[in-house]
């Protein structure tokens, strides 16, 4: 990722004193409110935001109220969505359903989750059912800014990663990456019949099938987790889908090049056929008249 100069600069001037801040109103045991305003403060010295341009407290969501929203200045919608908790308590599972049914509400894609400490970011699936998947957590007081991986998740959510919507690329990253996605693309017909042709090659005698290899695959070489979790059934759905929508797309293509090329072949076959019947009527003005 290329995170630029002035960020990082700015997490460097700024992230020291922030880590001290967090410790200290988590000793403190601050509540909620004070918790929101030192992650004001981060979200503008730290992430780059304008306080009174591009953050907006209590944002309404149906009669609810989220405790900050971040705003895309150059459309004026909401991009994240911050629920913040008292920097004392560990976040949760209810918080999280908390967080993604503010965003499933408001229509909002990214979701971030924080203490001050802790921040969790979330991107909602819109289907059905609506879903959600963790991008990327980290720990503010462990970040090192002279680490420029462990600035990748604060550079994605920051003011200039918003601009050039790094977010979405950041995911498309996570997701690649991903040990389920890799896991079920081994598990396929396309890679068994792969190791099969080059066991051949080694082998040349013996014989063996795309089943006796997909039960080696999944019987001895890949953990369960990798086969049988939820996020495993996620990640299958999604490569799915995708791969469907890849090869109606390829298909839309072809039959649009095909039917481009039939009529690149009816033009010349009736420019042909005009030039023909040209030549034709040529010849016959330039015959000369029949001798009675």
């Amino acid at each position: 990722m290329n995170i630029p100069n002035k960020f990082t600069k700015r997490v460097q001037e700024n992230l020291k004193k922030y880590q001290d801040i967090v410790s200290k109103i988590k000793k403190r045991d601050a509540n909620e409110a004070d918790t929101v305003t030192v992650i004001a403060d981060i979200l503008h010295d730290i992430f780059g935001y304008d306080k009174y341009k591009e953050l907006t407290s209590e944002y309404a969501i149906r009669g609810l109220y989220c405790d900050l929203a971040i705003i895309d200045e150059r459309n004026k919608k909401i991009k994240f969505l911050v629920e913040v908790k008292p920097a004392s308590v560990t976040l949760n599972d209810n918080h999280v359903r908390q967080a993604v049914s503010y965003g499933s509400n408001a229509g909002v894609n990214w979701i971030i989750l924080t203490n001050g400490e802790a921040w969790v970011i979330y991107k909602i699936k819109f289907g059905k059912p609506i879903d959600k998947e963790m991008v990327s957590e980290f720990n503010l007081l462990s970040i090192n800014p002279k680490h420029e991986t462990g600035l990748e998740p604060l550079f994605a959510i920051s003011k200039e990663g918003q601009d050039k919507s790094v977010i979405d690329d950041y995911y498309s990253s996570i997701q690649a990456k991903s040990k389920f996605i890799i896991g079920n693309l081994l598990n396929s017909d396309e890679v068994y019949t792969l190791i099969r042709r080059n066991l051949k090659i080694l082998y040349p005698d013996i014989k063996i099938t795309n089943d006796e290899i997909a039960e080696i695959i999944t019987g001895a070489i890949m953990r369960r987790e990798i086969l049988d979790s939820d996020e495993s059934k996620k990640a299958k759905k999604d490569i799915d889908k995708t791969l469907k929508k890849h090869t109606a797309v390829k298909t839309a293509v072809k039959e649009e090049k095909l039917e481009k090329a039939r009529k690149a072949a009816k033009r010349k076959e009736r420019a042909e056929a005009k030039k023909a019947r040209l030549a034709e009527s040529e010849n016959k003005a330039e015959a000369p008249p029949c001798e009675n």
